[in-house]
């Protein structure tokens, strides 16, 4: 009896030792997949694999020379829910297949894939590519991939973005207006004028500036951080010279490379799909661009009248105006000394601009209803469900700071234009106080 009472005592603790290694196991093994953000779930043959999520805003697709960049659902075409959006090899075109995960599974049913490349490609290998799924029946979808054949494998799956919980939600809208800046490369440093420009949307009524960064410079890093803290930019990580040799500039017989500018068409339409639910308006051109009312004392003011005249246009094109970066207002009056050691163009000081020569083709820059928009180029949209309309110069352009376009005209046929002036005396110290704030600016103002 006691031999028996013996066995059972030593059974009980090498099952108690062994509960609760394999409790101690299971627990390191679900950190371990938090961690790397694993999901596991059943597959057809209810064996036990693995999704891996991509937390990248540039994921390569496994099999294939294309990368995918984000997916959102987009239900605005009938038979497709998803739109994923991609940097496809235009003579690499395969078809494709997605793949749903279903809020705690995947799913057992790959549906086919509508690849669409963008008209606008610039002569470059690579090119901006949607591609269209349908969500098989039955699936709550999370989490969606492209595979190049019907095998099953690890995949790398990207979360789907704007998604409802039910379609019956009333319209809201986080911001008013966000400013999309396409991309951040070369280093790029030029702080003062960052600022000023951010400084002066924020007064016309922008809510938010998404911002797309292959590289900076250290002073607009530390300034970046600075408003991203805030809350008033987002940064969105670019390293697009890791995956691809993108262009330096916009013509691929001339300045070569294999993608257009930095995938600046690629950033121009997935930031339109990021804000199509946060935001009323977004507003589409680069750093050293300002669109600026003339009429009006805000864009909101401006808005509401085109709206008013036009209620079924989706997409307003501004016309450019250069303000030239080498010519000075002669009296200095904005040459403020505690900016001396700030690095950049000072706008303010810069008020002769062009007038565009009407015999060539002249280029615009957009206020887009995002949700209006299927795709976009640099100056025209490629795919709109509304209509377009070229706002009038004399109620907005844009301040464009920059080298001469029309190098052959002299100091006295260019046109005075103080518009910048009239908001000075909160632009001034705002800027005063967003470079002292990420130390920038050491000194007071005099």
């Amino acid at each position: 009896m006691d031999k028996w009472r013996e066995l059972r005592v030593k059974f009980i603790f090498l099952f108690s030792v062994a509960t609760f290694l394999f409790t101690l196991f299971y627990v390191m093994l679900l950190e371990r997949l938090s961690t790397h953000n694993i999901i596991p779930y059943p597959h057809r043959d209810t064996s036990r694999h693995l999704v891996q999520i991509s937390e990248d805003s540039i994921t390569p697709l496994h099999q294939t020379k294309h990368t995918l960049v984000s997916a959102y659902m987009d239900q605005r075409r009938k038979s497709w829910d998803v739109r994923i959006i991609g940097i496809f090899r235009r003579d690499s075109i395969q078809p494709l297949h997605c793949l749903f995960y279903c809020e705690d599974h995947l799913s057992s049913n790959l549906t086919q894939a509508n690849i669409l490349q963008h008209s606008d490609n610039f002569g470059f290998p690579y090119t901006t590519t949607d591609v269209l799924c349908e969500i098989p029946k039955k699936c709550r979808a999370t989490h969606v991939t492209l595979v190049p054949n019907k095998e099953a494998g690890k995949h790398t799956f990207l979360p789907i973005r704007n998604q409802k919980t039910n379609g019956d939600e009333p319209q809201h809208f986080d911001f008013n207006f966000t400013v999309c800046i396409s991309t951040l490369f070369g280093d790029y440093n030029n702080v003062l004028q960052f600022a000023q420009t951010l400084e002066m949307y924020r007064l016309l009524g922008v809510n938010r500036v998404v911002i797309y960064n292959t590289s900076c410079g250290p002073e607009l890093d530390c300034l970046l951080r600075g408003y991203s803290q805030e809350g008033f930019v987002e940064i969105v990580p670019w390293p697009i010279d890791h995956h691809l040799k993108p262009s330096h500039g916009w013509m691929f017989s001339k300045h070569g490379g294999e993608l257009h500018y930095f995938g600046q068409l690629t950033t121009l339409n997935e930031c339109i799909y990021r804000n199509m639910e946060r935001s009323r308006y977004v507003l589409l051109n680069d750093i050293d661009e300002i669109i600026m009312p003339y009429k009006h004392n805000n864009l909101m003011s401006l808005m509401n009248e085109l709206q008013l005249q036009h209620p079924k246009t989706g997409v307003f094109l501004i016309e450019n105006r250069i303000f030239l970066k080498n010519h000075f207002e002669p009296s200095g009056k904005f040459h403020l000394p505690q900016w001396n050691g700030v690095p950049g163009v000072n706008i303010l000081e810069h008020i002769y601009r062009e007038e565009p020569g009407r015999n060539v083709y002249h280029a615009h820059k957009m206020i887009v209803q995002p949700r209006m928009v299927q795709q976009i180029s640099v100056h025209e949209p490629l795919e709109i469900f509304g209509g377009q309309f070229k706002v009038p110069p004399d109620l907005c352009w844009m301040i464009h700071t920059r080298g001469a376009w029309r190098s052959e005209l002299k100091l006295e046929e260019l046109h005075v234009d103080t518009k910048l002036w009239n908001f000075t005396g909160k632009l001034i110290p705002n800027v005063d106080k967003v470079l002292r704030r990420t130390g920038l600016l050491t000194e007071r103002p005099f």
